[in-house]
C-alpha cells in the first residue's frame, strides 16, 4: 500500500497539507462571515443580508447528492485544483462587480459560484487525504490539518476584515476597501492553484472510478440515503440536528451587523477594524479554546456526562447580546470579553454536534451517513438564518437577541432527551469503535 502513493513521506506532506486545508477553510469563511461584514458595511439592511448570505449554505447542504460523482470523474487531484481555480475566479469577479451599481446581483452570483466551488472543494480534498497518505500520517496531520482550516478563519474573518476597516479609514472608500481585499483574495488562490499543481503528490490510486456507471452509483446513493432515514430514533436525530444551534443560526447573522451598527440604530457602533479583530480574531481564539477544552473533558470522562454542558455552553451565552443590546457599552474590551465568552462556548459546545454525527453515522455506510449528517447540520443552520434579520429589523436588537435565547430551549431540549440513549462510554479515550 505505501509503494502505491508517490511523493507521500512526511517532509512531503508538510508541503501540501497545511496549505490545501489553508484553501479548504479561506473560501468558506469568505462566504459564511466576510459577505455578511461586506454586504453591511455597503448598505445593505439586515433583512437583505441575511436571506442573502443564508441561502449560500445551500451547497454544503447539499453535497452528498454529488459527492459520489466526484469518485465517479476525474482524480481528485484534478478536481481540488479545478475548484481552486472556479474560487479565485469567483474571488476576482466580486472585486470587479462591488464597485457598479448592480454589485448586490453579480457579487451574489459569484459567491454562488465560490460556495458551489467551495463544497466541492471540500469533497474532494478530504478524499484526497486520506489517499495521499498512510494511516500513520492521517493521524499525524489531523491536528495540522484543522489548525491550519482555523487559521484560514483568522485570517479571513480577522485579518481581511481589519485590512478592510484600515483601507476604508485611509481612503474613505467603502467599495475599494472591499475590492481590494478581493482581488488581494483573488490573487492569493490564484497562487495556490500554480502552487498545488505542482506540489500535490499523485497517488497511483487517486483515479476515476471505472467499476460502477453513473446509473449504478446513483442507486447505491439512494438505498445509503434511504438507509439513513430508516435508522432507529431518527426523529430525535432529525430533532437534536435541526434544533441544537437554532438559535446560534439566528444570532451568527446579526451578531457582526450589531456591532457595526451605529447607537441610534441600536447598534454598538465599532469600527470595521474593530469587528475584524473583536470577531474575527479574539473570538476565533475563544472559538478553538472552546474546542480543545470540550474535546479533553469528553475523552477523559465520555460524551454522555458532557452533553448537558455543551449545550448550555453553546446556548447561555447568548444572553450576553441581551446584556450589550441593553446597556450598549462604549469600552471595546468590555463588547471584546462578551464575544470571547459566547465564542468559547460556541466552540466548547459545538464539540457535541460533532459527537454525535460520529455516533449516529455509525454503521456500515458511515462515511455517507456522516456526509447526510453534515447536509442536516447546514440546514440547520440555512433555514433559521434566513429570516433573521426580517425579525430584528421588526422588533429591534434588543427584542431579537432576547427572541435567540428563547430559540435555544428546543436544543436544551433534544440534548436532554439524547443523553438518555447515549451509551456511557461512548467519546472515552479508550473507547473501542
Amino acid at each position: 500500500m505505501e509503494k502505491d502513493r508517490l511523493h507521500t513521506s512526511k517532509t512531503s506532506a508538510w508541503k501540501w497539507v497545511p496549505s490545501l486545508y489553508f484553501a479548504e477553510g479561506l473560501p468558506y469563511v469568505a462566504v459564511i462571515t466576510i459577505a455578511v461584514i461586506m454586504y453591511k458595511r455597503l448598505g445593505l439592511s439586515n433583512t437583505e443580508i441575511a436571506l442573502y448570505t443564508s441561502w449560500l449554505y445551500l451547497p454544503w447542504t447539499i453535497k452528498p447528492l454529488w459527492s459520489p460523482f466526484v469518485d465517479l470523474l476525474k482524480t481528485k487531484r484534478w478536481w481540488i485544483i479545478t475548484m481552486q481555480a472556479l474560487i479565485g475566479a469567483a474571488m476576482a469577479g466580486i472585486a470587479f462587480f462591488i464597485p457598479t451599481h448592480f454589485y448586490v446581483q453579480a457579487s451574489l452570483a459569484c459567491f454562488w459560484l465560490m460556495a458551489f466551488s467551495s463544497a466541492t472543494h471540500d469533497i474532494s480534498a478530504d478524499g484526497f487525504y486520506m489517499l495521499g497518505l498512510s494511516e500513520g500520517e492521517q493521524s499525524f496531520f489531523v491536528g495540522i490539518r484543522n489548525t491550519f482550516y482555523r487559521f484560514a478563519n483568522i485570517f479571513g474573518q480577522g485579518i481581511l476584515v481589519m485590512i478592510a476597516g484600515w483601507i476604508e479609514q485611509r481612503s474613505g472608500n467603502i467599495p475599494l476597501a472591499w475590492s481590494l481585499v478581493f482581488y488581494f483574495m483573488a490573487g492569493l488562490f490564484i497562487a495556490l492553484t500554480l502552487y498545488h499543481s505542482y506540489i500535490l503528490p499523485r497517488p497511483i490510486n487517486d483515479t476515476k472510478t471505472e467499476a460502477i456507471n453513473g446509473k449504478g452509483l446513483w442507486e447505491n446513493f439512494l438505498k445509503t440515503f434511504i438507509s439513513f432515514f430508516k435508522k432507529k430514533h431518527i426523529g430525535l436525530m432529525l430533532f437534536f440536528l435541526l434544533t441544537y444551534r437554532l438559535g446560534e443560526a439566528q444570532l451568527v447573522k446579526i451578531a457582526s451587523p450589531f456591532l457595526l451598527d451605529a447607537s441610534s440604530a441600536g447598534g454598538l457602533g465599532i469600527s470595521t477594524t474593530s469587528v475584524g479583530f473583536i470577531y474575527g480574531t479574539i473570538g476565533v481564539i475563544g472559538l478553538l479554546l472552546g474546542g480543545i477544552v470540550s474535546g479533553i473533558l469528553v475523552s477523559r470522562h465520555g460524551f454522555k456526562r458532557w452533553l448537558l454542558p455543551m449545550a448550555l455552553a453553546i446556548n447561555l451565552p447568548d444572553l450576553l447580546y441581551v446584556w450589550l443590546a441593553t446597556t450598549m457599552p462604549s469600552q471595546e474590551w468590555i463588547v471584546a470579553t462578551c464575544v470571547a465568552i459566547e465564542q468559547f462556548g460556541y466552540g466548547f459546545g459545538f464539540t457535541a454536534y460533532t459527537l454525535y454525527l460520529i455516533y449516529i453515522a455509525d454503521g456500515p455506510n458511515k462515511t455517507a451517513h456522516y456526509a447526510i449528517g453534515t447536509g442536516l447540520m447546514s440546514l440547520g443552520m440555512m433555514l433559521p438564518g434566513m429570516p433573521a434579520g426580517w425579525i430584528q429589523e421588526l422588533i429591534g436588537y434588543n427584542w431579537f437577541f432576547v427572541w435567540v435565547c428563547i430559540c435555544t430551549i428546543p436544543g436544551i431540549i433534544a440534548a436532554l432527551i439524547v443523553k438518555r440513549i447515549l451509551p456511557e462510554d461512548f467519546g472515552k479515550l479508550t473507547h473501542k469503535s
